[in-house]
């Protein structure tokens, strides 16, 4: 109909054109338009307050969208924040004191619903040293990050030896403690500084597991308020995003 080609073929398969890219992105604002027609005609407005909670790095690039798409969509909806780190947030929501939650678990254990999947990797300095040293030094943003197992166990499968420079569950001073070379750590790829390096094992570091990042609900039943929220974050996350800023 259009008289063009929308895909190409590679080895890897199938890939979008330019004018595939400029059509799939018209026709994502096509639907978001009939969407949000649909519930401008047919939903009662949501009110009340709903309390998500997500880990310190995804509340930035990848959440921050969708957070302001939810409240232009529903001024009457008072939203509150509580980051901490996956494994606390799961009993938060255990307990009820929050609504829902946006946690990073390793791929294929979580009861959650899966949103994406990335690899967790390795990040330093620009053109840094401190993934040379011995012992490696390795800043956490806490004691219960979800990666920190995983990190570990790597390390320990190829033999090498660390120590830790900061647990306090502070995500700023952990990206300061990178930026200043005092130490390595490990994000989801997606949520590295522009301004950092991701170090592979050609930098002598281990391969790292894929995680997973999962929208948990309430067993007993989430507010209408929570569950329009984890429809914008679902749609949002399946949107490309942009890369992490500086």
């Amino acid at each position: 109909m259009l008289n063009c080609a929308l895909f190409e073929r590679d080895r890897r398969g199938l890939r979008l054109t330019e004018v595939g890219e400029r059509l799939l992105g018209n026709a994502r604002r096509l639907l978001t338009l009939n969407d949000e027609i649909w519930d401008d005609m047919t939903e009662r407005a949501v009110r009340g307050s709903v309390r998500l909670g997500v880990p310190y790095d995804l509340v930035g690039a990848t959440l921050a969208p969708v957070l302001k798409s939810y409240a232009e969509r529903h001024p009457q909806v008072e939203i509150s924040l509580a980051c901490a780190s996956s494994p606390e947030l799961l009993e938060e929501l255990a307990k009820g004191t929050i609504d829902l939650c946006v946690v990073e678990e390793p791929f294929g254990v979580s009861q959650g619903e899966c949103l994406g999947v990335e690899r967790l990797v390795w990040v330093g300095a620009r053109a840094g040293n401190a993934h040379r040293k011995v012992p490696l030094p390795i800043s956490m943003v806490a004691d219960t990050c979800a990666f920190r197992s995983s990190v570990f166990a790597a390390l320990g499968k190829d033999g090498l030896r660390w120590r830790t420079v900061f647990e306090n569950g502070n995500i700023e001073a952990t990206t300061a403690t990178v930026r200043t070379d005092l130490a390595v750590t490990a994000w989801l790829a997606s949520t590295v500084p522009a301004d950092l390096d991701i170090l592979t094992v050609e930098h002598g570091l281990p391969e790292l597991p894929v995680f997973a990042i999962n929208l948990h609900l309430p067993k007993g039943g989430a507010t209408p308020q929570a569950l329009e929220l984890a429809r914008h974050i679902r749609e949002g996350m399946v949107r490309p995003r942009q890369p992490a800023a500086a």
